[in-house]
């Protein structure tokens, strides 16, 4: 372990073909440091929490990552120069045995095929230059892999069959980002990441639009639209999301009721957290207890 770093907190599921890791580094101070790898293999990374400057010697290439993000990485063992700007970093990814990964993604989209003709042709690279930021979808796929319920050969397959969705999701991210005409300044986007962590620390009283204005500094306009433009939803959209999502591994993981947990994630009513529930999963809170969590099929998401 690095002098350093303080704690460092690891998760590995080994798969046929795949390996899943969840990292979560606590750093005594500010500086860089090495990693090195020599394993070849194509790597979906998710940042979850943190700012760090990454260069990535093999494609030649430095950024400078923030808050949710993710991109796909190919290359012939993996050096990364890492220099954390916070205390804690947390990052999640899925590592594809190479030949593998071409024969599931050579047939997806454009931006996939083109990341496989470079890796066919043996050339280190990255899906694009354009960090994408982790919208909804991503953050709670990434929760169920981490919250997996089941044990032996349905585990296995339950991480497989995530591993995929993970990687469709960001293969259209990428593709819809290149039809975007961007307006968002880079300052901007700071702020409305940090828009995102102010509401996800409160998701038991969620901001208003005009504390989310004060407290970022961004006016509601901006704000609205920009936070849309960068993770495809709302902002009211999102918070409920989270709420919801919050709530359904509460009644699965916990002996709280439905009412307890209305109240709990900032519900005045009992009845308007069942309703808003229903209306996402398809069900009531009540009978998640009874029902098994994979027969609950979200509308929206």
């Amino acid at each position: 372990m690095s002098n350093n770093i303080e704690n460092h907190v690891s998760s590995l599921w080994e798969l046929e073909n795949i390996s899943i890791s969840h990292n979560i580094i606590d750093y005594h101070s500010y500086e860089e440091h090495t990693t090195k790898n020599d394993t070849e293999a194509v790597r979906l990374h998710f940042g979850l929490q943190g700012t760090y400057d990454v260069t990535l010697p093999q494609i030649k290439a430095s950024f400078h990552l923030s808050g949710h993000h993710n991109n796909i990485i190919y290359s012939k063992g993996l050096e990364l120069k890492v220099k954390n700007h916070t205390k804690r970093i947390e990052t999640f990814g899925i590592n594809f045995n190479t030949a593998s990964f071409i024969k599931i993604a050579q047939k997806g989209n454009d931006p996939l095929k083109k990341f496989c003709e470079e890796i066919v042709n043996n050339r280190n690279t990255i899906l694009s230059p354009e960090w994408q930021t982790n919208n909804f979808r991503i953050q709670s796929l990434i929760k169920e892999i981490l919250c997996c319920p089941y044990h032996d050969g349905l585990k296995n397959l339950f991480l497989f069959s995530k591993s995929i969705e993970l990687l469709v999701l960001q293969a259209s991210l990428y593709a819809a980002d290149k039809q975007k005409k961007h307006l968002i300044s880079s300052s901007d986007r700071k702020k409305l990441i940090e828009v995102k962590e102010f509401i996800n620390n409160r998701i038991d009283n969620p901001p208003t639009l005009h504390q989310i204005s004060n407290q970022i500094n961004l006016n509601e306009f901006k704000l609205k639209r920009g936070f849309k433009e960068l993770f495809g939803t709302t902002i009211f959209e999102y918070t409920q999301n989270c709420r919801m999502e919050l709530a359904k591994q509460l009644l699965l993981d916990t002996d709280k009721t439905a009412k307890e947990i209305a109240y709990e994630i900032g519900y005045s009513s009992p009845q308007h957290f069942s309703k808003a529930f229903k209306n996402l999963f398809g069900v009531t809170p009540k009978s998640i207890t009874k029902t098994p969590d994979d027969t609950i099929i979200s509308k929206k998401l």
